[in-house]
C-alpha cells in the first residue's frame, strides 16, 4: 500500500501509484451509465448534433472548471468529504454551515449507489442473457415481454441488486490500490476497446455514415430552452460534478499532479466516451429502422431486437452489454468509497469489515427501489407534493438527486472555493499562476458557473 505522506492528504490515506491510476479511477467514476446509457437516449429525444454540440460546450465551459474546484476541496482537505470540509472550515475559520457540502458529497453518493444499482443489475443479467443468445429472432413483442420477466420478478431483481452491490464491495473492501485502482486499470481501457471495435464493426458491416450525420450534423432549428437546459444537466450528469467521487478520489492525489490537467483529460474523456457510444449505438439503430428517441427503454428493449437479427449479433451484443457493465461497475465503485472513506475515519474496525457494512445498508435502502417495478409499482412516496404525484420510490430519489441535490452540491462547491475558501489555497493546489487563466477560471466558478445551476434548477422546479 502507498501512504500519503508529504505527498499530499490526510496521514495514513492510501495514494494513487500514478497519474495514470488516477485518471482511470476518475474516468471510470465519471462514465458510467450516465454515458452509455442516459446520453443516447437524450441524444435521440432532442436532435442529434446541435444537442452534442451544445453538451460539449457547457462540459467544457463548466464542468471543467467545477470539477478543478471540486480537486482543490478534496486534496486540500485530504480526508474524506466530511472530514475534507470540516477541516477547511475549521483550520480558516469559515461559516460552519459549509460543512453541508461534506455531508451532501456522502449522502449523494449513498443514496444513488442504492438506486442506480437497480439498472446496473439489469445490464449484468442482460450480459448473461446475451451470452446465452436470447436475443436471437427477437421481435419488439419478444423484448417487451422479456424485459417485462425481469423487472417483475421479485426475487429475481432482489438478488441482482444484492448481486451487484457485492461485487462492488468486494473491490471496494480490497482498498484504493489493489481494489479500485487495479480494477480500472483494466476495466476502462477494455471498455474503450470494446467501444472503438463496436464503432469499427458498424463501418464495415452497417452504414456508419447514417448515425454520424445524426452525431455531427447539427439541426439548429431543433435548439429550445428546454434542450438547451437538457443539455447543461446532461454535462453535469454525465462528469458526476457534485456527486462527492472527485473530491474523495482527490484526498488519495499527490501534489505533483497537475488538477487542471486532470479536470480536463476526466471531462475529454467523458466526451469521447459519450460520442462513441452514439457512434456504436445510432448506426444500428438507424440500419434496422428504430425510433432514435425511444427514452430510457433504448438499451433494454430496442436494442436486443436489433442484436437479434443482425450478423454477429450475438457476439456485438455481448461486448456491448459488457461494455455498459464495466461503465456501471466502475461508477458504482466511485459511488461506495466516499462513504468507506468516512466510516474508516469514524471507526477503527478494518476497511473490509466497513465496506461491508456499507454495502448492506445501501443495499436495504435500495429495497424500495428494487420494488419499484413489481411490489411497490404504486407506491408513492412523495404522492401528496404534485412533482412526486406519479413518481414510484425509484422515479422519486432519482429526480431529487439528479434535479436538486446534484446541482445543489454543485452550487455550494463553487460558491465555497470562489468565495470563502483564500484565493491563495487554490493557487497553490492548481499552479496556474495568477494571471488571465486563474482569473478566467475563477470567473466561472463564482459567476458563470452558479447562474448557469440555478437556471437549471429553476426550469427543472418551476
Amino acid at each position: 500500500m502507498s501512504e500519503n505522506s508529504d505527498l499530499g492528504g490526510a496521514p495514513g490515506h492510501e495514494i494513487w501509484s500514478s497519474r495514470l491510476a488516477f485518471i482511470f479511477a476518475a474516468v471510470g467514476a465519471a462514465v458510467g451509465l450516465g454515458s452509455l446509457w442516459r446520453f443516447p437516449y437524450v441524444v435521440g429525444v432532442n436532435g442529434g448534433g446541435a444537442f452534442i454540440a451544445i453538451y460539449i460546450f457547457f462540459v467544457a465551459l463548466l464542468c471543467v472548471p467545477i470539477m478543478a474546484a471540486e480537486m482543490v476541496i478534496g486534496r486540500r482537505g485530504g480526508g474524506s468529504a466530511i472530514e475534507s470540509m470540516n477541516s477547511l472550515v475549521r483550520q480558516h475559520k469559515l461559516w460552519n454551515g459549509w460543512r453541508v457540502i461534506g455531508w451532501l458529497s456522502i449522502f449523494i453518493p449513498f443514496m444513488g449507489l442504492s438506486y442506480y444499482a437497480v439498472v446496473a443489475s439489469w445490464v449484468m443479467d442482460y450480459v448473461g442473457l446475451a451470452a446465452l443468445n436470447r436475443f436471437e429472432g427477437f421481435e419488439s413483442a419478444d423484448s417487451l415481454a422479456m424485459f417485462s420477466d425481469l423487472t417483475l420478478s421479485v426475487p429475481r431483481q432482489i438478488l441482482l441488486h444484492a448481486g451487484f452491490i457485492a461485487l462492488t464491495v468486494w473491490i471496494v473492501s480490497r482498498g484504493v490500490n489493489r481494489g479500485i485502482e487495479r480494477v480500472s486499470k483494466i476495466m476502462m481501457p477494455a471498455l474503450f476497446a470494446i467501444l472503438v471495435g463496436l464503432v469499427i464493426y458498424n463501418a464495415v458491416a452497417l452504414d456508419l455514415s447514417a448515425g454520424a450525420r445524426f452525431l455531427f450534423m447539427p439541426d439548429f432549428s431543433r435548439i429550445t430552452t428546454e434542450v438547451v437546459l437538457m443539455a447543461m444537466g446532461q454535462a453535469f450528469y454525465s462528469t458526476a460534478i457534485g456527486v462527492g467521487v472527485m473530491m474523495t478520489y482527490s484526498a488519495y492525489l499527490p501534489k505533483n499532479i497537475s488538477l487542471p490537467q486532470s479536470a480536463g483529460i476526466i471531462c475529454g474523456s467523458v466526451i469521447f466516451t459519450s460520442i462513441m457510444a452514439g457512434l456504436a449505438i445510432f448506426p444500428i439503430v438507424f440500419h434496422f429502422g428504430l425510433n432514435p428517441g425511444e427514452g430510457p427503454t433504448l438499451t433494454f428493449i430496442t436494442l436486443p431486437v436489433a442484436f437479434g437479427n443482425m450478423p454477429g449479433g450475438h457476439l456485438i451484443g455481448l461486448l456491448f452489454f459488457t461494455l455498459v457493465f464495466f461503465a456501471g461497475f466502475t461508477t458504482a465503485i466511485g459511488m461506495l468509497e466516499p462513504t468507506v472513506a468516512w466510516l474508516q475515519e469514524r471507526f477503527s474496525i478494518g476497511r473490509a469489515k466497513l465496506t461491508v457494512l456499507a454495502g448492506i445498508v445501501t443495499w436495504i435502502v435500495g429495497l424500495p427501489s428494487v420494488l419499484s417495478f413489481n411490489a411497490l409499482k404504486d407506491f408513492h412516496p412523495l404522492g401528496w407534493l404534485e412533482p412526486f404525484a406519479n413518481r414510484t420510490a425509484f422515479e422519486t430519489i432519482d429526480f431529487v438527486i439528479a434535479n436538486f441535490l446534484l446541482p445543489a452540491n454543485a452550487l455550494l462547491i463553487a460558491l465555497f472555493v470562489a468565495w470563502a475558501l483564500r484565493r491563495d489555497i487554490s493557487e497553490e493546489e492548481l499552479r496556474i499562476g495568477r494571471g488571465l487563466r486563474f482569473r478566467g477560471w475563477r470567473f466561472i466558478i463564482a459567476v458563470i458557473a452558479p447562474l448557469a445551476i440555478l437556471g437549471i434548477m429553476i426550469d427543472l422546479w418551476y
